[in-house]
C-alpha cells in the first residue's frame, strides 16, 4: 500500500534538495518519486526492474 509507504531520500540525490528522489519498498515492488512533487504520484517497479535499473544507471559515466 502506498499510503503507509516510507519513503526514503535515495543516497544519490542531490545534497542541495534540488534534485531529490525517493524510494519506497510497497506491495507491488519498489517506489520512486520526486520528493518535491510527491502527490504527482510514482513510479513502481518490480524488484527485477529496480535492480536493472540500477545496474543501468552505475554503468553511465
Amino acid at each position: 500500500m502506498t499510503a503507509s509507504a516510507h519513503w526514503r531520500k535515495s543516497s544519490h540525490s542531490g545534497a542541495n534538495e534540488g534534485e531529490c528522489v525517493k524510494v519506497a519498498d510497497l506491495d507491488e515492488g519498489i517506489g520512486v518519486r520526486d520528493s518535491k512533487n510527491p502527490g504527482a504520484g510514482h513510479l513502481a517497479l518490480t524488484r527485477q526492474g529496480f535492480a536493472a535499473l540500477l545496474t543501468h544507471m552505475t554503468s553511465q559515466p
